[in-house]
């Protein structure tokens, strides 16, 4: 079993505030992680999910129900499916709170909801934090494994806990293909947003192309013979429900003409390869998408691995100077982010161009190696497993 890096801030978390909402995609591990928190707790934690008619049903008389639980922990899985409980829990957490009674009352479970995060914030604003969950992190399976460690299986299959431990990159496929079928015929559609499964998969399909690229909005609703900004609500569903990361353009200051469009990324290197029908390694690896995918594959890392206290987001003037990432950090700390999957990185001229711009405190080349050592004009190339010490 992996241990997951989130377990221990999780815990911290719930002794100090009353309601803590993690969230994340499906599938991701969440479940499984709050059921083995609660295996640690004095109280014996009380699990409903709202995905089962026979826990739905309980809660008909929500406030009667949950009254019952003073002084234990409830986790509520899918708790987007009954979202008229905020209220309620707002009013049972104040009334406890002014009892006296400890931190720890309610652990929600929610796959990615828009309307999840709109009413939490709306009416448990100062009694509820949000954590995100995301699929194994290179951290994460480093740890498991320092020895034997290798980003190769992680980057081929994903971090989605039953594609990355299914016993054969065959079966990883097939849970792969099974999870885009159920998202897109099933999970978006109960959450909301009625769009014709076969029209969210091409779309999907067709970002996949646009992988750490900004999207053409143009091009897709000429292609999919929709609007404008139909793309962008599309866009923005998969964003939500964790399926893409949309990475800002650098708003620092500067007297070069920057691009506008953040770039896209799919989050998860596996069902990228999905969609492009990458099925192996040696077919990755051949495949004009490599580099992209690798460049992904690691930003997600970093992003996933970043404290509240870092932002993060591109540069790139329309001069083609470029930075891939750019973390700013306590004690104004700005550095300049480029990725290569090359064992002898050579970073471009236009990377030092683009560090000069943005005031940059530190250089660094995060690639496919393992070692550290310095290459010219102040930057470093750095393995990912040490450049992500460098952020604890």
């Amino acid at each position: 079993m992996v241990k997951r890096d989130l377990e221990e801030n999780l815990g911290k978390v719930l002794a100090s505030m009353p309601v803590v909402a993690l969230l994340g995609p499906r599938q991701v591990g969440k479940t499984t992680l709050a059921l083995q928190l609660a295996k640690g707790l004095e109280k014996k934690a009380t699990y409903l999910d709202l995905e089962l008619d026979s826990d739905l049903s309980r809660l008909q008389e929500p406030e009667d129900y949950l009254r019952r639980f003073n002084g234990q922990l409830l986790i509520i899985d899918e708790v987007q499916r009954k979202p008229d409980l905020f209220r309620i829990l707002r009013g049972l957490v104040d009334i406890r709170v002014r009892a006296g009674e400890p931190a720890r009352q309610f652990l929600l479970l929610g796959s990615a909801s828009r309307e999840l995060l709109q009413h939490s914030s709306e009416t448990l604003a100062g009694r509820i934090r949000y954590l995100e969950l995301s699929p194994f992190s290179v951290s994460e399976i480093y740890r498991n494994d320092p020895s034997g460690f290798t980003p190769n299986k992680l980057w081929l299959r994903g971090g989605f806990p039953k594609s990355y431990l299914a016993p054969s990159d065959d079966e990883s496929w097939e849970w792969r293909n099974d999870f885009i079928s159920s998202y897109v015929e099933r999970d978006i559609p109960l959450m909301g947003p009625q769009i014709p499964a076969t029209k969210m998969k091409r779309f999907w399909t067709m970002l996949a192309h646009y992988h750490g690229q900004q999207v053409n909005y143009s091009e897709l609703a000429r292609s999919l013979e929709v609007t404008h900004p139909t793309i962008k609500s599309y866009l923005d569903i998969l964003t939500d429900f964790y399926m893409v990361r949309q990475i800002p353009i650098w708003s620092g200051n500067t007297k070069k003409r920057l691009v506008k469009s953040p770039k896209v990324y799919l989050r998860d290197c596996g069902l990228l390869h999905k969609l492009l029908n990458i099925s192996d390694f040696d077919s990755l690896l051949g495949h004009p998408v490599a580099g992209a995918s690798w460049e992904g594959f690691v930003l997600e890392t970093i992003i996933g691995q970043l404290s509240g206290k870092w932002q993060y987001s591109y540069y790139r003037s329309v001069s083609q100077s470029e930075i891939d990432l750019v973390l700013q950090g306590p004690r104004r700390q700005v550095w300049a982010v480029e990725v290569k999957r090359s064992a002898a990185p050579v970073p471009s001229a236009g990377f030092y161009t683009a560090a000069e711009d943005i005031g940059a405190t530190a250089k660094y080349v995060v690639y496919s190696g393992m070692e550290r050592f310095p290459l010219g004009g102040k930057a470093e190339a750095i393995g990912l497993v040490e450049f992500l010490r460098l952020l604890e």
